[in-house]
């Protein structure tokens, strides 16, 4: 058993781990044994909680007990505003960090100061047209349907940061994390 975070009793009683209750969708929204949670409340109580182990599985800590979250994409969905900030779908703002990766479906995900989180896909054309080419031109269609591909394509950038093609399914492991916590033997 975990020992009890910050703030909780040092007595931290016995309760199993949780799986297979919440998960996290590929736009941010909590799902519970399947269905969409849409109270203000639980919603918040759910994105203050939310964090990390020290296997890439990620949790909210609900008192003593952690319930891992099923991930439909990544540990953090990200929307892009226009003023440049990042926001996570918990409402927390984050800084981009390399690696920046774009899979083959153009699906953009990127290491934060939050964690591991993947664009959501109504920024996503905001995201492709911002992509620069080495000598700060816009990227065009071409460049990035190249990229896309898997095309060796150097130079591509968005914000300063290098952007590069990787499968879908080896995007968990770049950025460490698992999609569906199992637990630890």
């Amino acid at each position: 058993m975990p020992d009890a975070p910050a703030g909780f009793p040092s007595s931290w009683p016995t309760v199993p781990d949780c799986y297979g209750w919440l998960a996290l969708d590929a736009r941010g929204k909590w799902r519970l044994r399947g269905e969409r949670v849409v109270h203000p409340g639980l919603i918040a109580f759910l994105s203050a909680h939310y964090t990390r182990d020290e296997h890439g599985r990620w949790l909210v800590q609900n008192g003593p007990q952690r319930v891992f979250v099923e991930l439909d994409a990544a540990p953090l969905v990200l929307r892009l505003h226009p003023d440049g900030r990042v926001l996570a779908h918990t409402g927390k703002p984050v800084t981009p960090a390399a690696p920046l990766l774009m899979d083959a479906d153009g699906n953009a995900f990127m290491a934060t100061c939050g964690g591991p989180g993947m664009v959501d896909d109504r920024d996503l054309a905001g995201f492709a047209a911002a992509l620069t080419q080495p000598d700060g031109s816009a990227a065009g269609d071409t460049e990035v349907l190249e990229l896309i591909a898997g095309a060796e394509h150097a130079g591509l950038r968005w914000r300063d940061l290098a952007v590069e093609f990787c499968p879908r399914a080896e995007i968990p492991l770049r950025l460490g994390y698992r999609p569906v916590p199992v637990p630890e033997l």
